[in-house]
């Protein structure tokens, strides 16, 4: 395959320039008597800079959808396919990686609120010897704060012999926990933050335990089909995405190596912590449905929210299968970031739920893309006054961009 051309990215970006300022003027305006604070019209031009960055760093193509009060506005750079010249393309499915977690989350949210669980239940109260230490909590897992050993971390030592090893395998839920289980705690269960694709292995687990259904019909008639996602599915174990999608890209860890097709894979090797599919339409609708409390009653969605700091920037959170990233203008958004082998993918939306973003990027194992990526949640929510503010030296590189958390380890994370 042929790497795309800065023409060839910069020609579909200028096609979408007009259509995307003029929805932006229009979400800006407040809208009279509504409810709903339209906040600051979105930064047009600050998104497909951050979008053509991503693309001019290693993505074959990147794309965002901003919904608001006054309506929906799309922007996409370069190719849905590396070298086919088809434009990426705001109603195709791709798979949106560690976001499953917030779905896995509300799920089993649910399921506590109609008092078949506990949060400060023991996991294993509910699935007897399934983990090393009874002091392991629902919250722990939910949190990533149970100290269980993420398993990925040696599957993808390697990237592209790792992703190809498991690309057509399926595991069960209980096998990836063994996995985990042989390695000691990183952290004292409770005590500490440390991401792990285990947790949400094990929500997995207790959402079938607790519902006797599998997976993929749990997350359908509980969110799917209530919110009417109709472009949004756990695809789960098979290997393709159904229908329009964007084609994924895994960067392999060597300089200057082509880029591998990784559309193809089952995501077994993830499963409830990351295996679904959606459009950026969809998950917009589910990120402006969670906070706006159509999915959960008060109590559970409080819990969902009460966040603790996830490293040492003071702006990145995390609750219960939750982001919080605190933005350059005082706006805090909630959301999930998503990677898996092809894409990157950051779904956010303010507390009211009122605005929301999503954004996706073909490529993954490039730190530098997802970096980029990051940047539309400023211009999004921030909009260009904000950038205005900026002196004209630094204006360039003082984007907000949250240097997103690894949902992979090793040789998927971001550098």
């Amino acid at each position: 395959m042929r790497s795309p051309t800065r023409k060839r990215v910069a020609l579909v970006a200028a096609t979408l320039v007009a259509s995307f300022a003029v929805a932006a003027q229009a979400i800006g305006v407040p809208g009279g008597d509504d409810d709903a604070s339209p906040g600051p019209a979105p930064d047009s031009a600050g998104v497909r800079a951050a979008l053509t960055e991503a693309t001019e760093l290693g993505a074959p193509g990147a794309m965002a959808r901003f919904d608001g009060p006054d309506g929906a506005l799309s922007e996409v750079v370069g190719e849905r396919e590396l070298g086919s010249g088809q434009p990426m393309d705001t109603d195709a499915r791709f798979r949106v990686g560690s976001v499953t977690k917030s779905f896995s989350a509300v799920v089993l949210l649910q399921l506590v609120e109609e008092g078949a669980a506990g949060l400060d239940d023991p996991v294993n109260d509910h699935l007897p010897g399934l983990l090393p230490d009874d002091r392991i909590t629902l919250r722990h897992v939910l949190s990533h704060r149970s100290g269980l050993w993420d398993y990925s971390n040696d599957m993808f030592a390697q990237t592209v012999p790792g992703f190809e090893a498991v690309r057509n395998e399926v595991y069960t839920l209980q096998e990836l926990v063994g996995l985990s289980t042989a390695e000691p705690l990183t952290v004292e269960p409770g005590s500490a933050y440390a991401y792990s694709n285990t947790n949400f292995v094990v929500v997995g687990l207790l959402v079938e335990h607790l519902t006797g259904q599998p997976l993929a019909e749990a997350y359908r008639e509980r969110v799917i089909d209530p919110l009417g996602l109709e472009d949004t599915a756990y695809a789960h174990p098979e290997n393709t995405v159904p229908g329009a999608h964007i084609d994924g890209h895994l960067t392999p860890d060597e300089a200057g190596q082509p880029l591998v097709d990784s559309t193809e894979q089952t995501v077994s090797w993830a499963q409830s912590a990351g295996a679904m599919i959606s459009t950026p339409a969809d998950l917009n609708r589910f990120t402006s449905a969670l906070l706006g409390g159509e999915l959960l009653g008060s109590e559970q969605l409080d819990a969902m929210l009460e966040v603790a700091p996830s490293d040492d920037t003071g702006t990145r959170h995390y609750g219960l299968g939750l982001r919080r990233y605190d933005l350059s203008c005082e706006v805090s958004v909630f959301g999930h970031t998503g990677t898996v082998q092809g894409y990157y993918t950051y779904a956010f939306t303010t507390e009211d739920g009122a605005r929301s973003l999503a954004a996706t990027a073909n490529t993954s194992n490039n730190g530098d893309v997802n970096t980029a990526l990051g940047g539309t949640l400023e211009a999004a929510f921030c909009g260009a006054e904000s950038a205005g503010r900026r002196t004209a030296a630094d204006a360039e590189d003082t984007r907000f961009v949250p240097p997103a958390e690894p949902d992979l380890p090793a040789g998927l994370q971001p550098n």
